[in-house]
């Protein structure tokens, strides 16, 4: 029996399980750094099979680490399960959860004779937060040779290469009034956010491809008989590059800092959270793995064929400092993209299950072809 012969029968084995997960998720979806059902059952799945599992790990609450293999370079097979409010795993990281599981469990019996060790990396907050960043400054990723995972999407693609993005909180600070009988002494921080809003609509024609700025609005005011004295609003802003993004940054804080002059509000404007990287996708990893997938009857375009994908994932920030790849499984969604509550409901369907076992395949022959063709010097 050949190496990936012995995955596939090892995976096959857990396969049903690992289907059962994925649903179970479905119904019970968790948000960054509280996805604690999720990371424990994920976590104990992998210590009845033969990992030496650390849970909670590196002071993260809902982060794991599953290692098999004693000697040799270590793979990282990045695993997330963090779900976004309302539209629950509309990003399909059920999928990726049990993906990564199952691709652990084809390798778990072939490690040592690989020369390699595996480790299923519980990766918490990728919505938001950066989970893997807090991960990377813990040494989670220190002795790492390679990292990678998969991510459903509408269509397939290798090699994203995805946004650098910093989200910022952006308040402004009036005074309260009457909004009838004396709207003249009040300082209106509504105003101000729409005027903010504007300015940022008119950069816009002035923006590059790959530039994208968006928001929600967290706080608009307390009743409408009160010009607002305090408004919240958070931002995403985004571009194809960090080195683009930081030229951008300041650009969009300008219309901000617009509106409050012409407003005559105080501005506060802080970052939320980690800044994601773009994604650098190795080449001779992503070379292994579209081999494979067509293997299995998966053709894996490129992103200059497709032309570039947008969002951003922490998993940009690991691939600065490990080689990585990224890459996008379509499941038939019946014409819904990420972030929709009809994507969500297609990941539980016969197609996204199809991308757990394609996926988790796909990674473990990769891995198994790197140690194979000893392609750990070559890598970086």
């Amino acid at each position: 029996m050949t190496h990936k012969q012995a995955a596939e029968q090892a995976f096959g084995s857990v396969e049903e399980e690992l289907r059962s997960i994925s649903h179970w998720m479905y119904e019970n979806p968790e948000i960054g750094y509280k996805e604690f059902e999720s990371s424990r059952r994920l976590s104990e799945f992998l210590s009845g099979r033969g990992f030496e599992v650390t849970y909670p790990a590196y002071g993260l609450e809902t982060a794991f680490e599953a290692t098999v293999g004693s000697t040799g370079p270590r793979v990282v097979i990045c695993c997330e399960y963090d779900a976004l409010p309302v539209v629950g795993h509309a990003c399909g990281h059920n999928i990726i959860a049990t993906a990564a599981l199952g691709a652990g469990i084809g390798l778990a019996g072939l490690a040592d004779e690989l020369g390699i060790r595996v480790t299923v990396l519980g990766t918490p907050a990728e919505e938001g937060g950066g989970g893997k960043v807090e991960l990377i400054n813990a040494g989670a990723f220190e002795d790492a040779a390679a990292s990678m995972m998969v991510h459903p999407s509408p269509t397939d693609l290798l090699d994203p290469s995805f946004q650098a993005r910093e989200s910022f909180t952006v308040e402004y600070f009036g005074k309260e009034s009457h909004a009838a009988f004396a709207p003249q002494l009040g300082i209106n921080a509504l105003d101000a956010f729409v005027q903010a809003y504007m300015n940022v609509a008119t950069l816009r024609q002035a923006l590059y491809p790959g530039d994208t700025v968006h928001c929600i609005i967290d706080h608009g005011g307390d009743a409408s008989n009160i010009i607002p004295s305090h408004t919240s609003s958070t931002w995403g802003i985004r571009a194809e590059s960090n080195e683009r993004l930081q030229e951008l940054i300041p650009k969009v804080r300008a219309c901000f800092e617009g509106a409050a002059v012409a407003t005559g509000c105080r501005l506060e404007f802080n970052p939320l959270d980690h800044p994601y990287l773009n994604m650098i996708n190795n080449p001779i990893m992503t070379s292994i793995y579209s081999t494979n997938s067509d293997s299995l009857g998966r053709a894996m375009p490129k992103e200059e064929e497709t032309g570039p994908e947008g969002g951003s994932s922490d998993m940009g920030n690991v691939s600065q400092v490990v080689p990585s790849i990224h890459t996008m499984l379509a499941i038939d969604s019946d014409g819904a993209v990420n972030h929709q509550m009809e994507f969500a409901s297609a990941t539980i369907t016969s197609s996204g299950d199809k991308a757990i076992r394609d996926g988790a395949l796909s990674m473990a022959y990769t891995i198994i072809d790197m140690a194979d063709q000893n392609v750990w010097d070559d890598l970086s």
